[in-house]
């Protein structure tokens, strides 16, 4: 291995009340509770150069290192490249080559030259999926052991939490941990589209807060220190604890941008009644469980940048991880009665029983359910 790559400093933030949140704060967090997905934008909320200076390096990109800046500039080239074979998109140089990497973020903010706005996001929306595509491929081809990355995102979420303690968000709980070799059999096998690929919780997070209340600022302290808020992954958020709906209306300074949303107020409400929710949980059962992808530098399993001769040189790859998180009070009636854990366990058990014996012989005896 050679030397581990410093990982970008990000700059110091104080934890930000709900009551300080504006239009910006609001769609990250919305991207959380409803799993959704940044393709579905029409602009980007940055309004700085610094404010994209701290998201870049929150995505583990150090604009000053001549090789990050070296590799986003490779990924902008291949979806400006993609946009204009596929579509014919007429992508300005202003956007294909912008002075600093940063002019990107702001145009597609339209805080820059407003006529740009649309083609921006659109480049940055494409660059998205191909860093997806990248750091994927890293993970292939240098085939780092699932067991490190594992550590490796779990010292990343640990010191994240301990920082958060010390600014004294109110966490109750905090605790990680990996699923089992059996637990996982058991998932896939009760999943009807079982594919290695839809195990998403292999490493879990559960964080607990003391009121309900304090669940969006740590949310929003998640994007802020861990999380790049374009890194949730769409469809795979659980949320019966928050309705969006409902927090847009209970403060004053969120409900006054409702009509500059992305996406309807009652988008929620018919994207649920479409949807299954978990069947295995208790009916009473209220959490607030999503995956995302936590950015992670591989430059440990990689030589020095300047005697890399990769032709992708590409040294960032996404640890996929899911987070429960809720209230203290919450967290404790989840565990009684049909919503334990034990309870819970037991019930997809014998879907997997069912599905495995179908026509064939039924053990006798019940086993007890396997963490």
């Amino acid at each position: 291995m050679t030397a581990p790559y410093l990982q970008p400093q990000l700059p110091d933030l104080p934890i930000r009340r709900v009551e300080e949140m504006g239009l910006k704060e609001l769609e990250r967090i919305r991207l959380i509770l409803r799993g959704g997905s940044v393709i579905e934008w029409r602009r980007m909320h940055f309004k700085t150069w610094d404010e994209v200076d701290r998201f870049l390096r929150l995505l583990q990109i150090d604009p000053t290192r001549k090789h990050d800046d070296r590799w986003v500039r490779t990924v902008l080239a291949d979806a400006v490249d993609y946009l204009r074979k596929t579509f014919n998109y007429r992508v300005a140089d202003v956007v294909a080559n912008p002075n600093m990497i940063h002019d990107l973020f702001l145009l597609a903010s339209g805080e820059i030259d407003r006529k740009y706005r649309k083609i921006a996001c659109i480049v940055l929306k494409t660059m998205h999926v191909i860093q997806h595509i990248e750091a994927r491929d890293l993970l292939f081809k240098i085939a780092v052991p699932e067991a490190e990355m594992a550590r490796l995102v779990s010292e990343r979420v640990n010191g994240v939490m301990e920082e958060a303690r010390q600014k004294e968000l109110p966490i109750v709980e905090f605790s990680d941990s990996i699923k089992t070799r059996e637990s996982t059999i058991t998932k896939l096998i009760a999943k009807k589209d079982s594919t290695a690929a839809a195990i998403y919780d292999r490493t879990r997070f559960r964080i607990i807060v003391k009121e309900r209340d304090d669940i969006i600022p740590a949310l929003y302290f998640l994007t802020q220190r861990l999380l790049p808020f374009n890194f949730i992954v769409p469809s795979q958020t659980e949320n019966t604890l928050i309705k969006f709906k409902d927090l847009v209306k209970a403060y004053p300074n969120f409900k006054k941008y409702a009509r500059q949303l992305h996406l309807d107020l009652d988008y929620e409400e018919r994207e649920a009644a479409a949807r299954l929710g978990n069947t295995f949980s208790g009916s009473t059962y209220r959490v607030l469980n999503f995956v995302a992808d936590v950015p992670i530098r591989l430059d440990a399993f990689l030589p020095p940048p300047e005697q890399d001769d990769r032709e992708r040189q590409g040294r960032i790859t996404l640890a996929t991880c899911e987070f429960q998180i809720a209230d203290e009070k919450t967290a404790i009636q989840n565990e009684k009665g049909e919503n334990s854990h034990e309870r819970y366990k037991q019930r997809q058990r014998d879907v997997v029983l069912k599905r495995l014996s179908s026509g064939l012989v039924v053990p006798k005896k019940r086993l007890p359910p396997q963490g």
